[in-house]
């Protein structure tokens, strides 16, 4: 069976698959990065882990992948194939695609960022499927965000396209990690509802979902905790909509767990702000936390011009998960 490799690499965690032509997952494991070592131990660890992929597919499926796709937090040279920086995992200048390609014995390899991969397959396969402009937005840690255009994702020139996050939506407000103050991401990911509900509750270990259920119990102080999250977010959408007119706006990540709890504030709170802008639909992200795999995958199906297309994709046979 026709397959390629996909690899979603995260700050503690590896996720792969085996890719069929249609989407499908042929099979996925996970491990963890190992970044307690070092830079070098983690790219040690990605070449490894494909590897191992490529002898599995080729076991299992009597033919060896054709090709690779990987995708990596951080700042990323999708033309060049060189994972430039990234925090969490301590390297600097990786040309992760010519290692890559080396160790899988030549095959095409393509490297791209985690948050656009996950858009790329929210957008062809997933949420928003048939949609020829999408926004993905994952609220985690952080914030990011993916512009899809006619089936691809936009990178920017400089390949910090989406950064949705560091858009500032209370000026002198608190102060961000990239050197500004008032970012949407220090009040409205799932890392800032967490920190904002744990100093209201006074239980320095409630987090987002405890807030969210709180709020669903009626809990004054929750709601207040979460009206101002909602009211962040939906300032930072709203400029984004009024730049990019998406017709589909997806959110995903942890905070969008929470279903209507929030997706019904917030639906409100971008139609209140709305003028002349064309509201899209806002819809949850639908691939969950196979999203960035599946895009990985995409990209390398790419790279052979075999598109995958159809619904969101299911496993042909039960996955088998490693760890």
């Amino acid at each position: 069976m026709r397959h390629v490799i996909a690899l979603d690499v995260g700050g503690t965690g590896m996720k792969a698959a085996l890719v069929g032509s249609g989407g499908e997952l042929l099979h996925r494991a996970r491990r963890a990065t190992g970044r307690e070592r070092g830079p070098e131990a983690v790219v040690a660890g990605i070449l490894d882990f494909a590897a191992e992929l490529r002898a599995h597919g080729a076991d299992r499926f009597g033919e060896p992948a054709r090709a690779a796709g990987v995708a990596v937090p951080g700042i990323i040279d999708e033309e060049h194939g060189t994972a430039v920086y990234a925090a969490n995992l301590g390297w600097r200048d990786v040309p992760l695609r010519a290692l890559l390609g080396e160790r899988l014995g030549a095959v095409p390899v393509a490297l791209g960022h985690d948050v656009r991969a996950g858009g790329l397959a929210e957008g062809r396969i997933g949420a928003g499927q048939g949609a020829d402009r999408f926004l993905f937005v994952p609220l985690g840690t952080g914030i990011a965000g993916a512009i899809g255009i006619d089936g691809r994702v936009e990178s920017g020139a400089h390949g910090f396209a989406g950064e949705i996050g560091h858009v500032v939506v209370r000026p002198g407000g608190l102060p961000c990690p990239c050197g500004q103050r008032g970012c949407l991401e220090r009040f409205a990911s799932a890392s800032a509802v967490s920190q904002a509900w744990a100093e209201a509750c006074g239980d320095p270990a409630a987090d987002a979902a405890d807030c969210a259920k709180a709020v669903e119990s009626g809990d004054s102080r929750a709601l207040a905790v979460w009206q101002d999250a909602v009211d962040a977010l939906a300032d930072g959408l709203v400029t984004a909509l009024t730049l990019l007119d998406p017709r589909v706006l997806i959110i995903g990540g942890g905070l969008a767990e929470a279903g209507e709890t929030l997706f019904t504030p917030l639906r409100d709170a971008v139609r209140r702000r709305v003028t002349f802008q064309k509201l899209p639909e806002i819809v949850p992200a639908a691939l969950g936390d196979t999203a960035g795999c599946l895009g990985a995958g995409l990209l390398a199906w790419d790279l052979l011009d075999t598109e995958p297309t159809g619904t969101i994709p299911t496993t042909a046979t039960p996955p088998e998960v490693t760890t």
